[in-house]
């Protein structure tokens, strides 16, 4: 497997699980927000979010975790796995409440240069609403690549926990 896809709501944690298993074989990860955000968190333009991920895309192997849907065909295409990190909305926003204290004022890794971690109350309401939308969207999206590439949908933090096990040797 050389090319892996990982798409979830925000706090499901697939930065994290993008980075365990870049270690565990050694792909390079890539991250989709500072693709999307520029310093200060001034959003990119849909061509040029479009354009840096496309040439990401095109490497021979990676980790690619992020939603960012009008580019999620794309990726998919040269994906061996999509990952689908579904886990329950309590779970997603302690994990998010928890981030952002922990990266209060600074940078995340996964971030964007120039894009401290804050309180958004806009954002906070986005996560939570991911359960009415943006889930039911990427449930679709991998039911419509079921059979086309390997889906694998996660639902707790047990099922993550047992699938990097597998890869982590």
């Amino acid at each position: 497997m050389q090319r892996i896809m990982i798409i979830g709501g925000p706090g499901s944690g697939k930065s994290t699980v993008a980075r365990r298993l870049g270690a565990a074989t050694g792909l390079p990860v890539v991250h989709i927000d500072p693709m999307y955000w520029a310093p200060g968190w001034v959003q990119r333009s849909v061509d040029e979010t479009y354009a840096m991920v496309e040439q990401a895309v095109r490497g021979p192997a990676w980790i690619f975790e992020g939603n960012n849907t009008p580019t999620l065909s794309m990726r998919a295409e040269r994906a061996d796995l999509i990952l689908f990190l579904d886990m329950p909305r309590r779970l997603r926003m302690c994990r998010l409440v928890m981030r952002t204290l922990r990266y209060l004022g600074r940078t995340r890794p996964d971030m964007a240069p120039g894009c401290p971690e804050r309180f958004d109350l806009a954002f906070f309401r986005f996560a939570w609403a991911y359960e009415d939308g943006g889930r039911l969207r990427a449930r679709a999206f991998c039911t419509q690549w079921q059979g086309r590439r390997e889906v694998l949908r996660l639902t707790s933090p047990e099922e993550v926990e047992a699938f990097l096990k597998t890869c982590e040797g």
